[in-house]
């Protein structure tokens, strides 16, 4: 079946689903593989759930009129996926980056949203599969779209701009994330930059932290540059007001915003901020709905939560952690005035093989302050000398947390996502 073919199909049921559980009547079910499940041998259950299609590329044993047979279902999706894209003649902003990609994407969701019939990428779908789904999620009623971009490997954000077709695009940091399957910090900002080598070969636009100078040189090239920062040559220019409890951002250029206060905790969310707000002036987007669309958004997901549960208080950033991130909220933490502040540390995932010199570093970064108790959970901390508590997992983690019956404590709370150190709160 042609690609227009099934196009027209979709036309009449815009609504894809790849997991039989979440299937709602009418949906186009697509029989993905994987390394652990076959989506082809759930074809006929999908139609008999209310699926209006079934895409699979293993002919079924009983052939159905509703089940289209195509030579591979990942690439038909994201053929599907470029075809649907195709369709569209507006701004879509792609981000990327080693840390912040989310909380830059709802704020910039955020503020585009106040003002345009703004898409945007729903939880964590930012990979081969997630990608293509938001795309096809985006309605023909659609002003601005906002996608994305997660990769572990090179080659990664190449293939995802080739179905995307970026206008835009946002490289929030390249840090020390993924070193397994980037080999390198170079190799990481290789494989992010391979957004800005789209932009560059396509006449696109970049928003780009200037306070980098990684940034300022990868993006070279790039037809327009909108930069942001804290130093006076940018277009739009901020600092740090306050970090305490919450960050506060004053601006000095490009939006008249003396003071905007958000809900996210911590100073490495000042280009997140930033961003957004570049991202809301360039399109035009008033600055008291800028200012308002930002203060409004109240992060979720485990990712830089402010929480007070049983006379403590808990930053819960347990989403995903890497060398960088890491620093990044210890040194944070470091800086908040309290008392009796507790690190819980899960261990960083995919470092390869220089996992065990960053979680030593990592060590030696928390031995430089103070603090009323050290946890560290799983992983290379396991492997590592160090005079803290080590703990195997996150239900051990929970378990000493709740023997404590700490009180009047500050906690930091992070981890790769497969540590699962939310499971302390729980």
């Amino acid at each position: 079946m042609q690609i227009e073919q099934l196009y027209h199909i979709y036309q009449q049921h815009p609504s894809v689903q790849t997991d039989t559980r979440k299937l709602q009547p009418g949906d186009i079910f697509f029989a993905l593989k994987g390394p652990n499940f076959n989506g082809n041998q759930f074809a006929h259950q999908a139609l008999q759930a209310g699926a209006a299609y079934a895409v699979v590329d293993e002919a079924p044993a009983q052939p159905h009129e509703r089940i289209i047979v195509v030579e591979d279902a990942l690439a038909t999706l994201q053929q599907l996926a470029k075809h649907h894209r195709q369709q569209f003649d507006i701004p879509f902003i792609a981000i990327t980056g080693s840390n912040g990609k989310t909380t830059t994407k709802e704020l910039v969701y955020a503020v585009l949203s106040s003002s345009y019939k703004t898409y945007t990428t729903q939880g964590n779908l930012n990979n081969h599969i997630g990608v293509p789904l938001t795309l096809l999620s985006i309605g023909r009623d659609a002003q601005m779209a906002v996608i994305e971009m997660g990769a572990n490997h090179l080659g990664e954000i190449a293939s995802y701009c080739e179905y995307t077709l970026p206008t835009h695009g946002i490289i929030t940091n390249c840090g020390k994330a993924h070193l397994e399957g980037f080999g390198s910090i170079e190799g990481v900002q290789k494989g992010k930059g391979e957004l800005y080598d789209f932009l560059r070969a396509h006449n696109g636009t970049a928003f780009v932290m200037w306070d980098y100078d990684y940034l300022q040189r990868m993006s070279k090239g790039i037809t327009t540059i909108v930069k942001y920062g804290t130093g006076s040559e940018t277009d739009i220019t901020g600092q740090v007001q306050q970090s305490e409890p919450f960050l506060t951002v004053a601006f000095t250029k490009g939006v008249q915003i003396p003071s905007l206060q958000t809900q996210l905790v911590g100073q490495y969310n000042l280009p997140n901020v930033l961003v957004a707000a570049t991202a809301g002036k360039y399109f035009n987007v008033p600055d008291a709905k800028i200012k308002s669309a930002i203060e409004n958004y109240s992060p979720s997901n485990s990712r830089s939560q402010l929480i007070e549960k049983n006379g403590n208080k808990f930053i819960l950033d347990a989403y995903n952690a890497n060398p960088t991130s890491m620093k990044a909220a210890i040194e944070n933490f470091a800086a908040i005035q309290a008392d009796n502040k507790v690190l819980m540390l899960g261990g960083m995932a995919e470092l390869g093989a220089e996992s065990l010199q960053e979680h030593e570093a990592i060590v030696r970064l928390i031995q430089q302050y103070r603090w009323q108790a050290v946890v560290l959970v799983g992983g290379d901390f396991l492997k590592i000398d160090h005079p803290f508590i080590k703990m195997s997992n996150s239900t051990e983690a929970a378990n000493w947390f709740k023997q404590q019956q700490l009180k009047d404590c500050y906690f930091l709370i992070k981890g790769s996502r497969s540590m699962q150190m939310e499971k302390v709160l729980q």
